[in-house]
């Protein structure tokens, strides 16, 4: 077994600089709270950017079929910059669950589609669901589909949805050819909806269980980058206005409590970044794969809540206001906390896995 490298090559750092930039120009916080008043919470200029100019909805589809053929650690840094700017896009959803699940079918006609980024792709279960878990099945009857299916996530802005049946399948379903009707979610970046098919047509492009299982773990693995970007985010800002405000003539950030609840943060987001990039390199190599990811999410998930909170609280009264973009990013990590199962699920998965019993 090889060790596993958590470093960033030049590469992913120069792939990171571009991504930032972008960002920086097309998703702004100001234009992300705009966004969630609206009746348009995605940014499909910025999915446009990313897609069409960066090519990065291909990242993880190979050359031959119109990808990039890049690895899953370019995935996760370009998630660790979307989760610093809580971007409203469906790359964790598309980019990386929906292609895994095609990557696993062998779909090559779709994942084509998928690369380009102008067609987006949406596995139907819902958000919560870890890897492994047991997940809803619509009906088949007479060729066509049947059911409801809850809690997916970015249903609202997807071409195809990729729907498990209940003969085993896996079926690609024209958005069309079903009715979403959205759900009110904590973050208003990554909306859900319910799924609704009424004697919709399917193809179908391969074997549920399979590719479903698989789709979970790589969400699950990727999403500890998003995490990680939204805790660096929030640290990296309330170190900032500590040291700008002042109190009693000197900054804010030189009283001795708030200097060693600060410490404290750093100290979980540089483990958390460990345990990010321990799972994106083990997806990358296929090496003890299960293990990291689920260590990653056990790990990831309540660190990045608890930075976002102490950033909240730090920024005093200016971290209440709905103008300040804080609570975007709160909202995205209390969020992610249950998305592709629960700390405490993936605790589990972790003392099975290594044969730790319980006490």
């Amino acid at each position: 077994m090889t060790q596993p490298d958590l470093l960033y090559s030049e590469e992913e750092e120069a792939l990171r600089a571009a991504v930032r930039d972008l960002l920086g120009d097309h998703c702004d916080p100001a234009g992300v709270i705009a966004r969630t008043e609206s009746d348009t919470p995605h940014d499909r200029e910025t999915w446009k950017a990313l897609t069409d100019g960066m090519g990065l909805a291909g990242l993880l589809v190979p050359e031959a079929q119109g990808g990039q053929g890049a690895t899953h650690r370019e995935v996760a840094v370009v998630l660790e910059e979307l989760g610093r700017s809580v971007a409203p896009v469906p790359y964790l959803t598309s980019a990386v669950v929906a292609t895994e699940a095609l990557l696993e079918c062998g779909a090559g006609d779709l994942l084509a589609q998928l690369a380009t980024g102008r067609t987006v792709a949406v596995l139907a279960v819902g958000l919560h669901l870890a890897p492994g878990a047991a997940f809803p099945a619509v009906r088949r009857e007479n060729g066509a589909l049947h059911g409801e299916v809850t809690g997916i996530a970015d249903a609202a802005v997807a071409d195809v949805l990729l729907v498990p049946a209940a003969d085993g399948g896996l079926y690609a379903v024209d958005a069309d050819a079903v009715t979403v009707t959205p759900q009110v979610p904590l973050d208003l970046t990554r909306p859900l909806a319910t799924v609704t098919l009424d004697g919709a047509d399917g193809r179908r492009v391969g074997d549920a269980d399979p590719a479903v299982r698989r789709a979970l773990r790589a969400g699950a693995g990727l999403l500890a980058s998003e995490q990680l970007g939204l805790a660096e985010w929030a640290l990296t800002e309330t170190v900032r206005y500590l040291k700008e405000r002042r109190q009693f003539n000197r900054p804010v950030g030189g009283f001795q409590a708030l200097k060693h609840r600060l410490a404290r943060l750093w100290l979980e987001v540089v483990n958390l970044r460990a345990a990010a990039r321990g799972a994106a390199d083990a997806l990358a190599t296929g090496e003890d794969v299960d293990v990291a990811v689920a260590v990653a999410q056990a790990y990831a998930a309540p660190v990045a809540v608890r930075v976002a909170e102490e950033a909240l609280q730090l920024h005093g009264g200016i971290g209440m206001t709905w103008e300040h973009p804080v609570h975007l990013n709160l909202k995205r990590a209390k969020a992610d906390s249950i998305a592709y199962g629960t700390a405490g699920a993936h605790r589990e998965a972790v003392a099975e896995l290594v044969d730790l019993p319980a006490l």
